[in-house]
């Protein structure tokens, strides 16, 4: 039998019409911004008209760390949604926008898959609605302002050494890491040492993320610190006049974009912050937004549970003042097994043995969900080579730990492959036993929230900082930003800094390099390990087998 590939699935979707989808929620057709009949923004004033309405339940999706076999976190946000609507609940997604940097490098696209994928799959992964290129011009004319001011004589004083503010593009391109800007003599400027970052790892992104509308958006770009003067005092955005000039830029980019699933049902897909060095959630407007449109939202988070899902809780909903009601950990026996010690060849085997042990990373974002007072359950996304010995090991693990797993096909079956998971989330949801918290209090120091962070989520023993970082973290603390959460920028695929360690460990130390105030967004940023903000491509990237056929449709993302 041949297996379709996602983007044939999606060719072959039966799309209605946005504002029929929209309708469904209660959307009228005059709070849309149509971008062709498959694709809308929803405008504010409609979003400004719902405030007094009460919110749905909150459920997030998260996972184990990641492996090259593969988890499906998106496709199961995706398979829950529609399973949830299938079961008759009212149910709207609220995911994250692809970034085209990993979609031409190595992922090929980041719209689900299989059947529980979000439509149109093309224009979701390429340009969308714009609102990346939107991001990106308006983080880059503040870079352009920022030479521009040095040029034009530098009356506020901005030492040219300590400009903190890079410019970013949406591609993995590792030759724009570190670059010197104008060259070429007296008439392009000053030259000093620049950068690029890849624009999910904007702050620009994250503010826009976290921002509640217009004028919250223009007070946070507004706070931006772009660098320091020669007696070390903070420039910001609007001392170079570029608050205004950047709102005006992403005033349709804020609004959230409405798409819909293959079986029809909605999905906001709004914002896209880089799981790593930023908080890696959806918009607060879109989440927001869809809990007064309906009873259950269901949304995701970067990552594995250590990062996405600490974030999320430590960030996003305690700016937000979101509180969740259940956590849904998704895990395939294939990834487990990974986490267990086989290499990714030798996968299709069945190991128990090796499941087993791999379980050990599953126990440990259990655990670690607990922590924040909601309620977990394991999503187990099936592959055809499971067995059911494989599969009934994850299960015993999950009871094993006082939840449950739910065996999911919906990446075959659509939303009719997680009935049995929806029933017991809206279980769960309404059971009451959410008691939210946040893993740390405001008024904690900086150095012990990221100490508090690596203990109690990584198992480290310690966290290892330099006399620059000690001296950093004092800084900041003087500055007036002690309050402000802290932002872990740790490699995905283990609980530490080494991105070999598989499955559980503990005892290790975890390596601060770097701080990096975010004062707009409102967060800290922890540089841990080899982090990197302008990702590079792959020997063979995506980007070799994207082309258009002889139809004009586009081969290739997947």
């Amino acid at each position: 039998m041949t297996v379709k590939t996602d983007i044939e699935i999606a060719r072959e979707a039966t799309m209605k019409p946005i504002a029929e989808v929209a309708a469904k929620v209660g959307i009228p057709s005059d709070a849309l911004l149509q971008y062709g009949p498959t694709k809308a923004k929803v405008t504010a004033d409609f979003i400004d008209s719902l405030k007094s309405r009460p919110d749905g339940k909150l459920i997030l999706v998260t996972a184990i760390n990641p492996t090259p076999a593969g988890e499906g976190k998106t496709t199961t946000t995706v398979g829950l949604g529609d399973g949830l609507n299938r079961i008759g609940k009212k149910a709207i997604m609220a995911l994250r926008e692809p970034s085209l940097g990993p979609c031409f490098g190595v992922k090929g696209g980041a719209a689900g898959g299989g059947y529980a994928q979000v439509v149109p799959m093309e224009d979701i992964n390429l340009h969308f609605t714009g609102d990346f290129h939107a991001i990106t011009s308006a983080h880059n004319l503040l870079s352009a302002l920022i030479d521009n001011h040095i040029y034009w004589g530098n009356s506020l004083g901005i030492d040219s050494r300590r400009v903190e503010w890079r410019r970013v593009l949406d591609m993995n391109d590792r030759a724009l890491r570190s670059i010197v800007n104008s060259l070429g003599g007296v008439s392009n400027g000053f030259p000093r040492e620049d950068g690029f970052d890849i624009t999910v790892a904007s702050e620009v992104m994250a503010i826009l993320c976290l921002s509640r509308d217009l004028k919250d958006l223009e007070n946070r770009l507004g706070n931006i610190i772009i660098g320091y003067t020669r007696d070390k005092k903070p420039v910001r955005a609007r001392d170079v006049k570029a608050d205004g000039a950047m709102t005006v830029l992403l005033k349709d980019a804020l609004m959230p974009n409405l798409v819909q699933t293959l079986e029809n049902n909605p999905v906001f897909i709004h914002g896209g912050p880089f799981a790593n060095i930023a908080h890696g959630c959806n918009s607060v407007l879109a989440t927001k937004t869809a809990l007064k449109l309906a009873d259950y939202v269901v949304t995701e988070a970067g990552f594995g549970a250590d990062l996405g899902a600490e974030k999320f809780f430590d960030i996003k909903c305690r700016k937000a003042g979101l509180s969740p009601s259940a956590t849904v950990i998704v895990a395939t026996v294939r990834a487990l097994k990974m986490h267990g010690g086989v290499k990714k060849e030798d996968l299709k085997g069945e190991n128990v043995a090796a499941v087993a042990k791999g379980c050990e990373n599953l126990k440990r974002h259990i655990e670690n969900v607990a922590k924040f007072g909601v309620p977990a359950v394991v999503a187990v996304n099936r592959f055809i080579t499971d067995t059911e010995a494989e599969i009934q090991e994850v299960m015993k693990a999950a009871e094993s730990m006082g939840t449950k797993a739910f065996l999911c096909t919906h990446w075959a079956d659509g939303g009719k492959g997680t009935e049995a998971l929806a029933h017991h989330v809206v279980g769960v949801c309404e059971s009451g036993k959410a008691n939210f918290k946040t893993l740390y209090p405001d008024e904690m120091p900086l150095r012990d929230k990221v100490k508090t962070i690596a203990t109690e989520i990584y198992r480290a023993a310690d966290i290892s900082c330099d006399s620059s970082v000690e001296t950093r973290f004092k800084e900041l603390e003087a500055m007036g930003f002690g309050h402000l959460p802290v932002c872990m920028a740790k490699t995905q695929y283990s609980f530490s800094t080494d991105a070999n360690k598989r499955g559980a460990p503990t005892g290790h130390i975890v390596p601060v390099r770097e701080l990096r105030l975010s004062a707009g967004a409102e967060f800290i940023v922890v540089v841990t390990g080899d982090i990197m903000t302008m990702p590079g491509l792959p020997k063979v990237p995506s980007a070799d087998f994207i082309r258009l056929n002889d139809q004009g449709q586009i081969e290739g993302l997947f």
